[in-house]
């Protein structure tokens, strides 16, 4: 299996709200796939989310959607430990809130925040050199 991208579909209650929400972490809005229901956000060339409100969103699927709790948790591996901070501490700026404890374990370190409508997402970095000399401590 060879994926070539993630499109995450996010339902939001306030499309306008949530864009600059997306845009002050880092997201770049793509006007082809965005209209006043919904935005089409790019994080990379590989990752999208697509905002919609829930009418909009509702149009895709049968099942209601979902209104407490955790449905999915959403995971960003980025390059550098302050690449971790600057798009956490964005998010948090611009109405997010902290969901989770900074990890650090030496050699994974991340920060966990939710959206404007409660969508969880991790920034993490991992420096996988260093982990695997900890995995071979570990085992040795």
């Amino acid at each position: 299996m060879a994926i070539t991208s993630i499109f995450v579909n996010l339902p939001v209650a306030d499309v306008r709200a949530s864009t600059a929400f997306y845009e002050a972490v880092g997201a770049s809005v793509n006007p082809d796939f965005s209209d006043e229901t919904s935005t089409s956000l790019v994080l990379s060339g590989a990752v999208y989310i697509q905002i919609m409100n829930h009418e909009k969103f509702a149009s895709f699927t049968k099942q209601p959607i979902a209104a407490d709790g955790i449905e999915v948790i959403n995971a960003l591996g980025v390059e550098s430990r302050e690449e971790v901070d600057r798009i956490a501490g964005a998010a948090l700026v611009a109405g997010g809130t902290e969901t989770d404890e900074t990890k650090d374990i030496g050699w994974m370190y991340g920060r966990a925040f939710a959206d404007l409508d409660g969508h969880h997402w991790e920034v993490m970095f991992m420096d996988e050199a260093a982990m695997a000399e900890a995995f071979a401590a570990e085992a040795g």
